[in-house]
């Protein structure tokens, strides 16, 4: 009895020697969370996101960014890396190209080229011929590590976001696994960076984000929306800003959305003034409340998978204006259609986009 006994001793103590001790690759920081606002006023729970059209990408996963080129075609980006080009119907499927890397973001440029923020890869530009050429990979000496989003203003500079200065996809299992890190860390290493294809420089216009992802252009050029995943919150950020740290206030970069029902990921330019968001989860109360406990995240770490707080599949996209209005708010509880990151509107069709969804859903557009 006394071996078995200190059998059980033994274990319970590597246990919770494990449990304390065993290295991990985070080094959390304590921030500030409000309670979560939950789903009321222009967030009031509906359905309307449910019952989606669905169309099928013939096996190809994770319908991450969508939009209408300038030859009229529809192009998405998916999980195997390919970026697909279709007829808005879905019809004609092909492989448009394959960087060799994640494209998460994309636009294009005057010129018809399409400029693709590849999470492994850097700042993109694919030519109508299908050529890749990589525009830039780092920023005075610092790799781009996380190229997450990009939107090219007519002025034909580039903006982009950087979502995480920490984790690099291809060094930490892929775009899920290192996003988790980054957001799970909380040390808010992401920036918004600037391309000039002029120049081929590249220039820092904010840092400070806890996971910078989705951008998007102000009407008149002068400003980006920025979504900051991992604090819930977008920034309205002046494109003149330089080196801005918005940690520290400055009229340059202000809190539009915060404290979000859940976990803002990708903005698209919608019709009428509108811009889209999508919640690719809706908040836990569990990983909120681990907020100012870094200890607790650091612990977290070392569970099996099965025991992390990880938030329930909900479908949820917004459109709001320039001024903070929302204007549209579509959600489906059920989580049918997974990690909603945001619409591309048409005049006949909402394209939903998903980090994992098995085809690519959409509703008509009615006014």
């Amino acid at each position: 009895m006394k071996k078995v006994l200190y059998g059980l001793i033994a274990l319970v103590l590597a246990a919770v020697a494990y449990l304390l001790l065993w290295p991990v690759p985070i080094a959390p920081v304590s921030f500030a969370l409000a309670k979560a606002p939950g789903y009321v006023g222009p967030h009031a729970v509906n359905t309307k996101l449910a019952n989606l059209q669905v169309i099928d990408l013939k096996g190809e996963v994770g319908p991450e960014h969508i939009a209408i080129g300038p030859d009229g075609k529809l192009y998405t980006t998916v999980a195997s890396g390919n970026i697909l080009r279709m007829n808005p119907d879905g019809t004609a499927q092909e492989v448009f190209a394959n960087t060799g890397g994640r494209v998460l973001g994309f636009d294009f440029d005057a010129q018809g080229n399409l400029i693709a923020a590849d999470a492994a890869m850097g700042l993109l530009s694919i030519a109508p011929d299908r050529k890749v050429t990589v525009l830039t990979d780092q920023v005075n000496g610092d790799p781009i590590r996380y190229a997450d989003a990009v939107v090219v203003a007519k002025s034909g500079h580039i903006y982009f976001s950087d979502a995480s200065g920490r984790f690099a996809p291809k060094e930490w299992g892929g775009t899920f696994e290192a996003s988790v890190l980054d957001i799970i860390e909380g040390a808010s290493t992401g920036r918004v960076l600037e391309y000039d294809p002029a120049t081929r420089a590249t220039r820092v216009l904010a840092y400070g984000l806890s996971f910078a992802n989705g951008v998007a252009l102000s009407a008149d050029e002068q400003s980006l929306f920025v979504n900051e995943t991992g604090k819930f919150r977008v920034w309205k950020i002046a494109v003149s800003a330089s080196g801005l740290n918005v940690a520290q206030a400055n009229p340059q970069a202000t809190v539009l959305f915060d404290n979000l029902p859940g976990y803002p990921d990708n903005l698209m330019r919608g019709l009428d003034g509108k811009i889209w968001l999508g919640f690719a989860k809706p908040r836990n109360p569990t990983a909120d409340n681990m907020a100012d406990k870094p200890w607790l995240r650091r612990l977290t770490l070392r569970l099996p998978r099965a025991l992390w707080p990880v938030p329930k599949s909900y479908g949820h996209v917004i459109a709001y204006t320039e001024d903070g209005k929302v204007v549209a708010d579509l959600q489906d509880p059920s989580g049918a259609y997974p990690e909603t990151t945001a619409v591309t509107e048409t005049k006949d069709r909402l394209y939903v986009q998903s980090l994992h969804a098995h085809g690519l859903g959409w509703l008509p557009n009615k006014p």
